[in-house]
């Protein structure tokens, strides 16, 4: 990003007041606020053109090896706006090394991931585990009522609650009048002979 001769004045003079606060005149004011304006419109512009040179170099990547001329300008480009390979990076210009420009940029890109990598790893080896829960309280804290209940009974288990018992079977009233029982004679009655069939007279 470079700065014109009024910009750089008036950045000058914004420095200078963030430096030695003092009576601000409205002329001053204005020319910060349009600093930063511009400031604003072009860092969403080299955004913009991020976006496009990345959208364009997936696409070159995507028609290897027949854009390879285009793939390695886009790609160096690409690395001079801070843009960090990915691993499709790395295989296109393994399968592209017999060039001299592709064996270049796979040196280029490795050392860089290996950068990556390693600042990875000491950003996490800075940071400290947090402290490890024991199993059993974990388990009480996920019951609802467990942090209350080991309070209450000084980290005891509780016995198990025996089931409830099923209620009794009902037992008949001897004093209740008692059913005749049907003979057998009512139960499969006497069927009666079939009448003979009338004959017809002539």
């Amino acid at each position: 990003m470079a700065f014109g001769a009024e910009e750089l004045r008036v950045l000058r003079r914004a420095l200078a007041l963030a430096l030695h606060p003092g009576r601000t005149s409205a002329e001053d004011v204005q020319d910060c606020l349009r600093l930063a304006e511009s400031l604003d419109e072009a860092i969403h512009e080299g955004v913009r053109l991020r976006a496009f040179l990345l959208a364009d170099l997936d696409r070159y990547r995507a028609a290897l090896p027949g854009t390879a001329a285009g793939y390695f300008a886009l790609l160096e480009e690409a690395l001079g706006a801070a843009y960090r390979p990915v691993p499709d990076d790395l295989a296109a210009l393994r399968a592209l090394r017999g060039n001299p420009r592709a064996a270049a940029l796979l040196e280029r890109c490795r050392a860089l991931a290996e950068q990556d990598v390693r600042a990875r790893f000491a950003q996490g080896a800075r940071r400290v585990p947090a402290p490890a829960v024991p199993p059993a309280r974990t388990r009480l804290l996920a019951l609802s009522g467990g942090a209350a209940r080991q309070s209450e009974d000084g980290g005891g288990k509780q016995p198990p609650k025996p089931a409830p018992k099923p209620p009794p079977a009902e037992r008949p009233d001897p004093t209740a009048p008692k059913r005749p029982i049907p003979t057998p004679g009512e139960v499969f009655p006497r069927r009666k002979p079939p009448a003979p069939p009338h004959q017809l007279v002539c």
